[in-house]
């Protein structure tokens, strides 16, 4: 028992070692490379001390403006985001028993860009300025999962997980064709662009304004799941196991599954639609760790957010001059691996 728990501190260590040098690193890269010892210096007096002539200087650079303005509020979305779709994609599949299951399942990705190209294209919620795309989208997100919801549980218990699955394919079909007609009746072509762009994904309109609502989120919901991590073993057993083991899953099913659409939509709303993470980033933790969630929930959030560090560096350096969308890169990097770990020998699901 005690060898395990130093293993499971030991690779949260590790782990939250790798994540604290891809934040830096990643703080460095861009049009401008600024070097390590500034940027600690520039985090270190910002946040402890500031009153020294040095640091009055290093803070009213060019290199701080890029770093608080630009860089930061962006990495730091992508840590919470990366996260927050990983532990999305973890529940989920406990949740619906089926590893295919990612955080988008219930119509909140197609939902998402319906509302956010309306908003756009149509210039709704423009009252709201900066944050009105946003906004759209997660009323879109919230309006589609709760349709799955209405649609789902007005028949028995027994066949949730299925209809669940099939109402929300279904609306992500009808969602998808919405913003398509949308995006072809549009005469602006700026507002196309941007919609397209919205769609794919990316950190690059972040400010720091998105980031008090979606880090308190996620903070409350991943310390809910984890001490909840109980229920999420369970529902891998099935109902009448769960039941056996004293877990009522009907009660609960429908409060985890609002949580989690809850905590995508707002990640949706702030980055667009990014994929794969909630579907590759559980598969990989639990060849690692198996299917106990108190270890597949905390590694599965911080290699969720490793893996969204690297690929928002990525997509600001591949091309010149440009950003590449992070939707295009999470998908050519994790359908090709999802892929290999569906060959793979190792792979399992709810058999470890």
């Amino acid at each position: 028992m005690e060898k395990t728990k130093a293993s499971f501190f030991l690779t949260l260590i590790i782990l939250i070692l790798v994540l604290f040098f891809s934040f830096i690193y990643s703080l460095s890269i861009g049009v401008v490379n600024i070097n390590y010892a500034d940027i600690i210096g520039m985090l270190y007096y910002n946040i402890l001390e500031s009153s020294s002539q040095q640091a009055k200087e290093l803070l009213a650079s060019v290199n701080a403006s890029v770093i608080f303005d630009l860089r930061l509020p962006r990495i730091i979305m992508a840590v919470l985001s990366g996260g927050a779709l990983a532990l999305g994609g973890v529940v989920m599949q406990a949740l619906i028993r089926n590893p295919l299951a990612d955080p988008y399942i219930l119509g909140v990705s197609s939902g998402a860009a319906m509302g956010a190209t309306a908003s756009i294209i149509l210039g709704m919620f423009s009252w709201f300025g900066l944050y009105g795309v946003s906004l759209g989208a997660f009323c879109g997100a919230l309006l589609v999962t709760f349709t799955v919801f209405a649609i789902t549980y007005t028949t028995g218990a027994a066949q949730n997980n299925t209809k669940l699955i099939l109402a929300g394919t279904a609306l992500n079909a009808i969602c998808g064709a919405s913003t398509s007609l949308l995006v072809y009746l549009a005469k602006d072509v700026d507002g196309i662009r941007d919609a397209t762009f919205w769609i794919m994904g990316s950190m690059g309109k972040v400010t720091w304004g998105y980031l008090p609502f979606v880090s308190v989120v996620f903070i409350v919901l991943a310390s809910f799941f984890i001490y909840n991590f109980r229920i999420l073993n369970a529902s891998l057993l099935g109902e009448d196991m769960a039941l056996i083991l004293g877990v009522s899953l009907e009660k609960s099913r429908i409060f985890f599954l609002t949580a989690v659409a809850i905590l995508v939509s707002m990640v949706v709303a702030a980055t667009g639609i990014i994929g794969f993470v909630g579907l590759v980033i559980p598969h990989i933790v639990r060849i690692i760790c198996g299917n106990n969630h108190l270890k597949l929930l905390p590694y599965s959030i911080l290699g969720g957010a490793i893996y969204m560090l690297w690929c928002d560096v990525l997509a600001r350096s591949l091309l010149l001059k440009t950003e590449l969308p992070i939707g295009i890169l999470t998908a050519f990097i994790g359908g090709p691996f999802f892929l290999y770990l569906m060959c793979s020998k190792k792979y399992g699901f709810g058999d470890k």
